[in-house]
């Protein structure tokens, strides 16, 4: 069998954390969505309605927080 992968549009609906958040999916929510596919499948993002890709590395993720002020802090 060939490889498979999944494949999300990565739009872009916002300018700060605030804009999207609440449309945002939560970690349970994706871990949930991924346990359909097999482990092996690539994860990639699209972006410009497929013109270009992406792939997402431990070392592209970082953390941020909402503070009291509401506002989001990487």
């Amino acid at each position: 069998m060939d490889r498979m992968a999944v494949i999300f549009e990565a739009e872009r609906t916002g300018y700060s954390i605030d804009q999207v958040a609440d449309r945002a999916m939560t970690v349970g929510e994706l871990i949930q969505f991924l346990s359909d596919f097999n482990e092996d499948t690539l994860f990639i993002l699209s972006h410009d309605n497929g013109y270009t890709y992406g792939s997402i590395s431990f070392d592209d993720c970082k953390e941020a927080a909402e503070n009291e002020d509401g506002e989001w802090e990487e």
